[in-house]
């Protein structure tokens, strides 16, 4: 059965065609078709045997991870820093170029919206659509590891999400304001200035704060690739399998990011 909307806003119920009813259940078919085709490729890819015998041997990696290894924390300090500072270096070289970025993508500040906006939009696509860790190797490769290479990772990384957010909120401004401001005969600097910046504050600072949690989290996987960091311990450790110092590893990780939630949360409560 179909559902219209009547004129009163009441809800009537019309039997469907027959070309309606067998277009429906063409698109269930294509749509139980395609999962049966993608279950069998990964099905055909998969050793089954591994997949069965997975719970005894995280039995096993559990049973050799218990304890933690406590008096490895003191390594720990260094690349727990290095991973708070290439988040929180890495946020702000990605405020300084999203910040004029995002203006270039908002139809309302853009200079040119047929040559400069589509390419400030790019520029954002670009950024989102390539992961922190492929960013990580890339730079990895070019400039070499180290906390530098991640830096500038997590920094490539998030030029586009942040710079998605502002422009949208420099978009949904209060045109009244910015119309009071031009009337005075002020200068597109000062219009920019006094009529868009005061408003879009509150949304830049919780996107600072936001991002800046999203990288806590970012940065501690990329030493898995070399680019610095606590997850450089966490792949030294893997290697060798020493599985009380990955315990002890995952335990700090977790509890820098639960701070940093409790930070963030705290700071946007206090902006919102």
């Amino acid at each position: 059965m179909a559902v219209r909307k009547a004129s009163d806003g009441g809800h009537i119920w019309a039997r469907r065609t027959r070309g309606s009813q067998l277009g429906i259940w063409f698109l269930w078919f294509c749509g139980v078709a395609i999962f049966i085709v993608c279950w069998k490729q990964i099905s055909d890819v998969t050793t089954w045997y591994f997949v069965y015998d997975a719970p005894r041997i995280a039995d096993d990696i559990l049973s050799r991870a218990m304890p933690p290894d406590w008096f490895y924390i003191n390594d720990l300090w260094k690349p727990l820093w290095d991973t708070l500072n290439i988040a929180t270096m890495g946020t702000f070289l990605a405020l300084l170029m999203a910040v004029p970025v995002a203006f270039l993508a908002a139809r309302n500040t853009t200079p040119s919206v047929r040559l400069i906006r589509p390419i400030a939009l790019l520029i954002i696509v670009s950024s989102r659509s390539i992961n922190s860790l492929i960013w990580a190797l890339l730079l990895v490769a070019i400039i070499g590891p180290g906390v530098f290479a991640g830096l500038i990772a997590i920094a490539l990384r998030s030029i586009g999400f942040c710079a998605k957010l502002l422009y949208e909120a420099i978009e949904e401004i209060d045109t009244r304001q910015v119309e009071a401001i031009t009337a005075t005969g002020a200068s597109r600097w000062q219009i920019m200035a006094y009529g868009i910046v005061p408003q879009i504050l509150p949304a830049f600072a919780g996107i600072t704060v936001f991002r800046w949690d999203i990288n806590i989290r970012e940065s501690t996987v990329l030493g898995l690739v070399g680019a610095g960091g606590i997850g450089l311990h966490m792949r030294s450790s893997l290697d060798v399998l020493a599985w009380p110092k990955v315990a002890l590893i995952l335990a700090v990780i977790l509890v820098a990011v639960i701070v940093s939630e409790w930070v963030s949360a705290k700071v946007r409560a206090a902006i919102i």
